[in-house]
């Protein structure tokens, strides 16, 4: 689907130079001289190479088609995700280094939106909040105020986090996956 320069977001998808960029950067410039132009830093999913590519407000550029589907994971081995379409009962797998710091959220039947380009899973998403159980955090000391102060915590996945002085080891909390805060206890 071809779209503006000037509509281009941070997080998109283009496809540019034969390659699948995601945007990680974006800036909207209207020089006193000259046309508006967009400068983009994307980042290769598939090389890992980032580039810096100046777009004018005339142009177009290729924004990449993404089929979304939901998934359950089922497990994991030392190199790959396992999940399954539960319509379909189809079992696919990704690769850890294509979901990164995500995988330590995956818990049995979590469901996560695949994303798919060209048939082949490039991301997923998590859902926005999952229950972590806490594996130590220090005992808060008297006189803290509940409202001010967070202690550090490590979770059983080995994510560290902060929390607050009421939560102690072995606690179920509420995580929020996009910025790794702590939600609520259960």
């Amino acid at each position: 689907m071809k779209i503006n320069a000037g509509e281009i977001r941070v997080g998109m998808l283009l496809e540019y130079k034969n390659d699948l960029w995601q945007v990680l950067k974006t800036q909207h410039v209207k020089p006193g001289k000259g046309g508006a132009f967009a400068q983009v830093e994307m980042k290769s999913l598939n090389k890992n190479t980032k580039i810096n590519e100046r777009f004018r407000s005339s142009e177009t550029v290729e924004k990449a088609s993404l089929e979304e589907l939901i998934h359950n994971f089922l497990y994991e081995d030392e190199n790959n995700y396992f999940f399954m379409d539960p319509k379909s009962f189809e079992q696919i797998e990704i690769k850890k280094d294509i979901i990164g710091e995500k995988g330590k959220f995956l818990q049995e039947n979590l469901e996560v939106s695949v994303s798919f380009y060209n048939g082949s899973p490039i991301s997923i998403d998590l859902p926005n909040q999952v229950t972590c159980r806490i594996e130590k955090t220090d005992i808060a000391l008297k006189g803290q105020t509940v409202s001010s102060s967070y202690k550090p915590a490590t979770l059983e996945n080995g994510l560290n986090i902060q929390v607050p002085p009421f939560v102690e080891s072995g606690d179920e909390i509420i995580v929020d996956t996009r910025n790794l805060e702590y939600v609520k206890k259960l």
